[in-house]
């Protein structure tokens, strides 16, 4: 039986005790790796690297670490590969016994412009909290001791920010103990294109330290189970570490807790117990049906699929509801669809996608849990098609978005996806899209997956390949050992929060190459 709670933003939200004790009983097993720093390194400023810094080693870590550090002295470590979890470290003193604690600070980064440029000068319109700093102060030594929070990095920055002059600090051992609830081995790759092997063990890596107790969008920022995320995490998840009871997991945590007319979060917190936040967006609850219609497709598990067949057909009708009486999504400033990060896009076409290519999958899904009810879907899906060509424009010969009639990327892109027209016709449309390179571009990784979709739907294979090589083989080019959540490689600083410090480098929905390279053989 549900209960009717409420937020704290005064929005009635329902609660589902069955579903999240179902999501409790598949909480994954984690599992644990020790790691240790491989060098001490310093930093150089570089305007040639990606965001003006690279480094050079100045010793291994087990030999620089052999060195006493006094007050404001400081040291980077090098650990060669990102990883989520828990730092250790154990420290001793040399000269008089210490009589005052020693204050050490500690700054991890994921890329090196985290280490090098200071939190301080910091003016993103994200929290502060999220820039990975540690103050520890230690009052007994010597002593060994484990960080309070789990920390996400490859590099990592030790200050000593105080001790008293009669003694000096050794820091006689430190360790990475990191986590994830991914298996530890998945079938190998077996592309013979040297570079998109590269990208896919990058990929695999984006998504084993994005699997944890659900499958986060990012393990540094935001630590989050968001639908987005999930819906290209399965994906991934399905052509590697096959996990689908977390898959499973976590469309029980979004069935769980919903608004109170059924709509699911963009996003679950799980701790200190699962809590919908209320941030609702257009497309992010239709892919609702996409990944339960995935996860069906891949398992075979129809009764999971019956079971939640009702809140998958909810997000339906909910869409359907801001539909005009010609089957085109109403476009008002009352509304988010995410679609991309970018302020100047125009959502009204690329959401007309959305909505199509997830109302097939809807009757996918009906024809397994609802028969009767796949001729009124079909008919509903006929009329927004006829709606969606409304937005095309055939003397420019690509879709248009919105009042102003706005060509973008995104909107070509979803229309393909949506299945508007025959073969030929989406053909069509990709290669105008690729001829005119509207203004209205692609700022993520996000939008980047969808678009080699649609290329490998209109069967441009090559083109396909070339793009993934072009955008995420920028990212290896660039030093990347997971790859980011942004990146425009035009402008490789470029962050909507206002700091490429904020800025997530391990990012769930920039795994997908993995899936394209395994899925297609590429």
């Amino acid at each position: 039986m549900s209960q009717a709670i409420q937020s704290n933003s005064h929005m009635t939200m329902m609660r589902e005790p069955v579903f999240l004790n179902k999501a409790a009983e598949l909480t994954p097993v984690i599992r644990r790796r020790k790691t240790c720093p491989l060098n001490a390194i310093r930093l150089c400023e570089d305007p040639q690297a990606v965001h003006g810094w690279s480094m050079e080693p100045i010793d291994t870590a087990d030999a620089y670490l052999q060195k006493s550090f006094s007050t404001g002295d400081s040291l980077i470590l090098d650990f060669g590969t990102h990883g989520v979890g828990w730092l250790t470290f154990a420290c001793d003193y040399t000269g008089s016994p210490p009589d005052a604690p020693a204050h050490l600070r500690f700054t991890f980064g994921e890329t090196l412009c985290e280490i090098a440029e200071p939190f301080s000068e910091y003016e993103g319109w994200l929290s502060s909290s999220w820039l990975q700093q540690h103050d520890e102060y230690i009052d007994v030594i010597p002593s060994t001791i484990q960080l309070s929070r789990r920390y996400c990095f490859r590099y990592l920055k030790i200050t000593v920010v105080s001790l008293s002059p009669k003694y000096q600090l050794r820091l006689t051992d430190v360790t990475f103990e990191t986590v994830s609830s991914a298996p530890e081995t998945h079938p190998a790759c077996d592309t013979r294109d040297a570079q998109l092997r590269r990208i896919d063990e990058i990929s695999v890596l984006t998504l084993r330290n994005c699997m944890q107790e659900v499958f986060e969008d990012g393990p540094k920022r935001d630590r989050r189970l968001w639908l987005g995320d999930l819906r290209l995490q399965a994906l991934v998840n399905n052509v590697t570490f096959k996990n689908h009871d977390l898959v499973r997991r976590c469309l029980y945590l979004f069935s769980g807790h919903r608004r109170e007319d059924g709509m699911v979060s963009a996003n679950i917190f799980t701790r200190p117990h699962v809590i919908a936040d209320d941030t609702f967006l257009f497309d992010y609850s239709l892919f609702y049906v996409d990944i339960l219609n995935d996860y069906v497709l891949e398992t075979q598990d129809v009764a999971t699929a019956k079971e939640l067949w009702p809140i998958a057909l909810r997000q339906i009708e909910l869409a359907l509801d801001r539909c005009d009486t010609d089957g085109l999504v109403t476009d008002s400033s009352d509304w988010w669809s995410f679609i991309d990060w970018h302020e100047k896009l125009n959502k009204q076409g690329p959401s007309q996608g959305v909505l199509i290519y997830c109302l097939h999958k809807a009757i996918q899904l009906a024809q397994i849990c609802q028969p009767e009810l796949c001729e009124r879907l079909s008919a509903t899906l006929s009329r927004l098609m006829a709606g969606a060509r409304r937005l095309w424009d055939p003397a420019r010969g690509l879709y248009v978005s919105g009042a102003e009639r706005q060509i973008s990327y995104a909107t070509q892109i979803w229309m393909v996806l949506a299945d508007i027209g025959d073969g030929a016709h989406q053909r069509t449309v990709m290669e105008n899209l690729l001829h005119s390179s509207p203004e209205i571009g692609m700022n993520t990784p996000y939008m980047r997956h969808h678009f080699i979709a649609a290329l490998l739907k209109t069967g441009m294979r090559e083109r396909a390949i070339e793009e993934i090589k072009k955008y995420w083989g920028k990212m290896v080019e660039y030093g990347a050992d997971t790859f980011w959540e942004l990146f425009d490689p035009e402008h490789p600083d470029f962050s909507p929060y206002g700091s490429k410090l904020i800025n997530s480098y391990c990012h769930a929905w920039s795994c997908t190459p993995s899936w394209f390279i395994r899925q297609y053989g590429l």
